[in-house]
Formats: structure tokens, sequence, C-alpha cells
């Protein structure tokens, strides 16, 4: 008996509600259709169907059975599609990604428009997070992050460090003045990003660090605002609510634009090391490949 057969054959009897109706659907003639219902139902050792002149209906197994073949067989489906994707020069098929908010926000979705141009067959399904998600248990092909690896059984690969910048609205430092040394902070309102608890910068909504000609300064900070989105931080900033300390690809804009001010440019502030993350065995797929190969062009350091 071909198992994966008998399985096909079954979900047919299920969903068309006959063995006549089913072979029709499957191209056999009914005869076979019965004969691979009784092959499985001897393998299993239990009836799938309760059968009458009239009708047929499940049996409490026959339901759930029904629903794992379903699942053994899209997951079949699946793995041959990746072959045959595998196989093609064509990079086509879903591809999964999840990215930093704000790095996927201003600098990764502005440049999907290029690579959907390149390759159409690409369909891009997007998430935007900071939660660290482990890449298999939630389907993705490949990953953005920030800060310190952990996840040695991934290729990481390193792009351009995020690069922060401190900045307040002209509004606000005209009321407030303008800080010349670090220690000046402290009289001001820094507004902070909540870090999550896991994360390496989760004491920054309390203590800025920078380094200058003196060396490594830490500056405790206090504010209005403590916010755990660095959009909203920004629009606070631009409403003259305070100074913040945000990623160069979100304010990079605004400090053109004359809209924000970079504040004690002559100190360094603390940057993120950003890889691209994806497991080994996935990258033969060309969709995988493609989408590589084109961050690395974009922002490989």
């Amino acid at each position: 008996m071909d198992l994966f057969q008998a399985m096909t054959v079954y979900v047919k009897v299920v969903e068309a509600g006959s063995m006549t109706a089913a072979a029709q659907s499957c191209g056999m003639s009914t005869t076979m259709v019965g004969n691979h219902l009784r092959a499985l139902e001897q393998r299993l050792g239990v009836s799938l169907l309760k059968r009458t002149t009239r009708k047929q209906s499940l049996t409490e197994f026959g339901g759930l059975y029904y629903q794992r073949c379903l699942e053994v067989l899209g997951l079949v489906a699946d793995s041959e599609q990746m072959a045959e994707q595998a196989n093609s020069d064509v990079p086509k098929g879903l591809l999964r990604i999840t990215a930093p908010p704000a790095f996927g926000t201003e600098r990764l979705a502005p440049a999907l428009s290029e690579f959907s141009r390149r390759y159409p067959q690409i369909k891009l399904y997007v998430v935007l997070s900071n939660q660290r998600m482990d890449m298999v248990d939630s389907g993705f092909d490949v990953a953005i992050r920030l800060g310190d690896l952990d996840a040695p059984s991934l290729i990481a690969r390193p792009m351009q460090d995020y690069t922060i910048t401190l900045c307040a609205s002209a509004e606000y430092l005209a009321r407030r003045g303008t800080p010349q040394r670090p220690d000046d902070l402290q009289q001001h309102d820094c507004l902070a990003f909540a870090y999550p608890a896991t994360d390496d910068w989760r004491n920054a909504d309390k203590l800025w660090r920078m380094r200058g000609a003196e060396g490594d300064v830490e500056i405790p900070v206090s504010g209005s605002l403590t916010i755990n989105s660095s959009q909203a931080l920004r629009q606070a900033a631009l409403e003259g609510m305070g100074i913040v300390m945000l990623p160069d690809a979100l304010v990079e804009p605004d400090l053109r634009a004359g809209k924000l001010v970079a504040l004690l440019t002559d100190y360094q502030l603390p940057s993120r090391p950003m890889h691209l993350l994806y497991a080994q065995d996935r990258y033969r797929l060309p969709k995988l490949r493609a989408f590589v190969d084109f961050v690395m062009e974009k922002w490989a350091r």
C-alpha cells in the first residue's frame, strides 16, 4: 500500500462525501477507492468511516485522522515545493522576514520595492519586532537582528552598525538651552526608549553613555516620557518635549530638514552590531540567496 496515496484518497472521500465522488476526483474506480480505504483501516487497526447504504459519516478517530492527514499531506506538498524551488534558478515563493522596527520602517521597507522589481515572483511577509523570536519555531526564513548574537546554529552576516544620534527640536533648545557637556543633560528632559528586560540596553532609560576626549562618560538622566516606540519618541522630540537618543535611520531626514538638531557632536554615542541571520540548510533556496545578496549589497559592513 502506498500510504500517502491512501491518505490522499481518504481525504478526498471525506471532502467529497462519498466514495463515488472521490473516485471521480481521483481519476480511479470506486472499487480502487474502497481498496485504499480498507488497506488504510487494516494498517491502523481502527475504522475511519461509518458506512450505510445512504450515507457515510466519520468515526471519532476518523475525524482526528482526517485532520492529521491534512497536516501530513500539507507538509509533503511544502517539502516538494521547497525542493522544486531549490532546483530552480528563478527566485520565487513566499519569503518570511523579521527585522527591528526602526530599521525595517526607515531602511528596509523603502528598499523592498527595488527588491520586488528585481524578483517579481517572490512574495514578502515582513514582521517588524524587537522581540528575538526563534526563527525555526516562528517560520522565518531570515532575520535582521541588533546586539550580541545568541543563535550559534545560524549563519550571521555582519551589516553596518546600528548608530544613534542625540538630538532635540530647535524649539525645545530655545526654551531650555543647548547642553554643552554631557553633565548638562541632567538639567534636561531626556526622553527614553523602554527596552525589554532581556535586552542588553535595558538600563539605557536611566543611564546614557558616550565617549569623548576625557574617555567614557555615563550620565544619569530622567525625563517625563519612557516609551517602547522609536517613532513615538521621534514625534515627542519633534513636538519639543525633550532630548532623545534615536537611531540615525529614523532621524536623519529630520536632521537634514532642520526639524531636529544634533547635540554633543564631539562625543561618540554607543552603536549596536547588526547581523543578517539565516539557517545554512535554507540558503540553497534561490529566494533566500537573492535576499541575502540584496541586503549585503545595500548594508554590508
